[in-house]
């Protein structure tokens, strides 16, 4: 009877994400990349077999700002298509509001740059990737390189850059300013209080702060490739966001994917199975030989 029941587990998992699920161990567990006070910020790493400079995934995990872990990585998958990936814990809204959460992901990349030589990545191919609060996240960082606000100062190694070479956002957020009236009332009933813990305020009420963590607010003529995925019955964050951010790049004739999984809900299966991991490291060894 046990036997069957984690055999049906197995087949329950496999079926929810795919081959490219959570199945990779960290080869690094658990390392300190910075200290704010007396919290200390982890990250893992894990890395792909007989690779000598692989390009670097750096995963920022979702959970609507407030919640979520480095634990969770569905995209361990890349590590078959030559990618190693860093996933990495920030500070949580109701620990620090924005814009603590970037300065802790640009600190972490910083960290990752000072470590490529030990852990073999490739200095000049970082890309960032992330879902739901963590593909807004991963966008922000990808589209504010130089800002002074976004920057921070967590960094024990502030002379690095925290550039990255690519950006890859998994139904996340891009205007801040704009949801609220986009989402639908299930969107609402997540994204109001969420957006108050993260800002300190409804969009409205703090308009400044709102469009300084607005990625669409930051694009330029120098931000790097995006890829876009989003599905098109997502009922807690509106596909208009995607678009609002495919459209600035168009605009600034930047390259730019839109992959829209018809059908897809928030998240699923479809998102991160074989195939769409296939998808995702085909556009980013693309971006790479531009």
């Amino acid at each position: 009877m046990r036997t069957d029941l984690l055999i049906l587990t197995a087949i329950t998992v496999l079926l929810r994400f795919g081959n490219s699920g959570m199945a990779a161990d960290p080869t690094e567990r658990n390392v300190v990349y910075a200290t704010v006070g007396e919290h200390e910020l982890r990250l893992d790493v894990y890395r792909p077999q007989a690779a000598l400079k692989s390009p670097l995934i750096i995963w920022i995990h979702g959970g609507a700002w407030r919640a979520g872990s480095k634990n969770r990585v569905p995209v361990t998958g890349l590590l078959d298509h030559g990618f190693a990936i860093a996933s990495v814990d920030y500070r949580l809204s109701p620990v620090a509001k924005f814009p603590a959460q970037i300065h802790d992901i640009k600190a972490a990349i910083r960290f990752l740059r000072a470590k490529a030589t030990t852990w073999k990545f490739d200095p000049d191919r970082f890309v960032i990737a992330g879902s739901s609060a963590g593909g807004h996240l991963a966008a922000l960082v990808g589209v504010s390189n130089g800002v002074p606000e976004l920057e921070g100062t967590v960094s024990h190694n502030s002379s690095l850059s925290s550039d990255v070479q690519g950006i890859v956002s998994f139904y996340g957020a891009a205007n801040l300013q704009t949801i609220l009236s986009q989402s639908t009332p299930h969107g609402l009933s997540v994204r109001v209080p969420a957006l108050q813990l993260l800002l300190g305020g409804q969009p409205t009420e703090v308009p400044d702060l709102a469009k300084l963590a607005s990625p669409v607010s930051h694009v330029d003529s120098s931000d790097p490739p995006l890829l876009l995925i989003h599905g098109d019955q997502d009922p807690q964050m509106p596909i208009n966001q995607a678009h609002e951010l495919h459209g600035n790049y168009k605009q600034l004739g930047l390259p730019v994917e839109f992959e829209v999984v018809h059908g897809g809900a928030h998240g699923g299966r479809q998102f991160f199975d074989d195939n769409m991991v296939k998808r995702v490291a085909e556009y980013l060894k693309r971006g790479q030989q531009q």
